[in-house]
């Protein structure tokens, strides 16, 4: 959990929220935030719990660790309701990703 003074500070930022309105959003206060962020406390599983709800992101992914540390929630949600498709559904859903995927590493090389 070394870096999670770090990815708070990029996730607060990224949702342009001060310090202020993540202690709002997540219950947790200011002064902890901060301490949180400057890295001279580590937060609590509970607060963490908090802090990565208010985010939308996963505990994985506050802490950077685990299989799921690069996923929000969003994307885990999804990768679950995947699992749970029928083969040939799955089939079909990956053959669409996989083209999407391909077309858009094709455009990103050209245009380099």
């Amino acid at each position: 959990m070394k870096n999670i003074a770090k990815i708070i500070a990029d996730l607060r930022k990224e949702k342009g929220w001060s310090q202020t309105e993540l202690a709002t959003e997540s219950g947790v206060s200011r002064e902890i935030i901060g301490k949180y962020e400057r890295g001279e406390a580590v937060p609590s599983i509970e607060f963490a719990k908090r802090i990565a709800d208010a985010f939308g992101v996963s505990l994985d992914f506050l802490s950077g660790e685990g299989v799921h540390s690069k996923l929000d929630k969003k994307t885990v949600k999804r990768m679950q309701d995947i699992e749970s498709l029928k083969e040939d559904d799955k089939s079909h859903l990956f053959a669409i990703v996989d083209a999407y995927l391909r077309d858009a590493k094709t455009r990103q090389a050209y245009a380099q």
